[in-house]
């Protein structure tokens, strides 16, 4: 037994690749043909190489600007966009600069005043959104501010030059002003939602080796490795450090100490990337039964493990953050309130705003299927302080609600255990009935 990435093994030409590509200055541009001449290997394995790097976040290749080395973003950081994607977002061609593109911007600033009166809102990882004015350009780069020219219009030789010597990006967008300060904006509100969708690589610490076996270990050590960590099951991993099977206890029940990991192990087993989300790592475990999940790269190398326990805290801590904008689910539901029935039952009751409207001037079907599943939810976790994962469910449609009604959604639980629960859920207009749904749906631990 042993702990992944402590073995000597030889280092392939892919992981040579890799090794070179994280020494490399952040900023510097890489290219298949260069590397592939500077290590010695074929054009063709530089490629594969490069595409990892790209998936695992050490480089970033985007449209008319090429491949960059980059600085894996941080969590905390998601929220703002770094230059490279602003270019990215604007369809933005790179004038100068490359090596800032990662940097990120903290605010936007159209220059649509006097030169004088701009530079008082111009500061250092800002962004200057402005058209043909090339002393605004050369003053903002002086401040420490990338430039992005709208419009299509170019710059001069000795701003460009400029840019590449402060590392601070200088862009062209056909766009107009207002396009590209619309389209930047949606993207950073964008990234406010996306802030709370936690990751299995924001939990895991890949840099902390993983206890493992390998295939020629034996029950004993199996034994020994579960008292001494609490497990009861582990990644068996090769020389290389790819996952090729799971050791449990269930695997090791009446097997001789002797009996080698390789003659009992559970082989193809279940694994995860790191970015998949936390919510889909716990749908997967409660599903398969299992308590712990190897996470692993594109070629099935071991990165880590993540334990149920783990999964579940997440969760739990993931839904005491407050919201950070709004999805379009949040939207719909904005008019809806919660209140009890004479029954005591949870209803919720809300207006139908014309935005929730199809084609006939009725609330849309979609629309009403997200607020019946948003009352579901709601009811559950004011009811048992859970969440849950939607399993199925089919819909009735009895007969059509018009725009400004006045509709109750009323959640009734059928059956609610620990590990699933059923529901029956109406809406009701002035009217009546007006559709009903049956809901099935497996239980987040709490």
């Amino acid at each position: 037994m042993s702990k992944v990435g402590s073995g000597s093994e030889t280092s392939t030409k892919h992981e040579l690749i890799l090794a070179h590509i994280q020494e490399l200055k952040i900023g510097t541009k890489i290219s298949v043909r260069v590397i592939a001449k500077t290590l010695g290997v074929s054009e063709g394995t530089a490629y594969k190489a490069i595409k990892e790097a790209e998936a695992t976040g050490l480089v970033s290749t985007k449209e008319r600007i090429g491949t960059v080395r980059i600085d894996r973003k941080r969590k905390e950081a998601l929220d703002q966009l770094t230059f490279g994607e602003v270019a990215e977002i604007v369809e933005g061609q790179l004038f100068g600069g490359a090596s800032g593109l990662e940097k990120t911007l903290h605010k936007f600033v159209i220059g649509a005043m006097e030169l004088d009166a701009m530079l008082r809102y111009i500061d250092e990882d800002s962004l200057l959104i402005v058209g043909n004015r090339i002393g605004a350009h050369k003053r903002a780069l002086e401040q420490g501010a990338g430039v992005l020219i709208t419009g299509g219009f170019e710059t001069s030789e000795e701003v460009k030059a400029l840019a590449d010597e402060k590392g601070l990006p200088i862009l062209s967008s056909r766009y107009d002003t207002f396009t590209v300060a619309s389209m930047i904006n949606r993207a950073m509100y964008d990234r406010l939602i996306k802030r709370k969708v936690m990751l299995i690589e924001d939990l895991v610490t890949f840099s902390r080796p993983a206890d493992v076996l390998h295939p020629g270990d034996t029950a004993g050590s199996f034994k020994e490795l579960r008292r001494r960590t609490g497990y009861s099951r582990f990644p068996v991993v090769d020389d290389r450090g790819k996952v090729i099977g799971m050791m449990t206890a269930k695997d090791a029940s009446g097997a001789l100490d002797e009996q080698t990991v390789d003659k009992l192990m559970t082989r193809h087993p279940i694994t995860a990337a790191p970015n998949i989300t936390v919510t889909s790592a716990a749908h997967t475990m409660a599903a398969e039964g299992i308590d712990l999940l190897p996470i692993v790269d594109r070629h099935r190398k071991l990165l880590g493990v993540i334990s149920r326990q783990q999964v579940i805290d997440a969760l739990r801590f993931a839904g005491k953050q407050p919201e950070s904008g709004e999805t379009f689910d949040d939207l719909m539901w904005s008019r809806f309130m919660a209140s009890e029935d004479a029954a005591g039952e949870f209803v919720y009751k809300g207006v139908v705003t014309p935005q929730m409207s199809g084609s006939l001037g009725m609330i849309s079907e979609g629309v009403l299927v997200t607020l019946m599943t948003q009352a579901g939810r709601r009811m559950i976790r004011e009811t048992g302080k859970r969440d849950y994962l939607l399993e199925s469910m089919t819909t009735y449609f009895v007969k059509p609600v018009e725009m400004d009604s006045e509709i109750t959604i009323i959640p009734r639980a059928m059956e609610m255990s620990r590990k699933s629960t059923k529901l029956e859920i109406e809406v009701r207009d002035r009217n009546g009935l007006a559709a009903k749904a049956m809901m099935s749906a497996q239980m987040i631990d709490p």
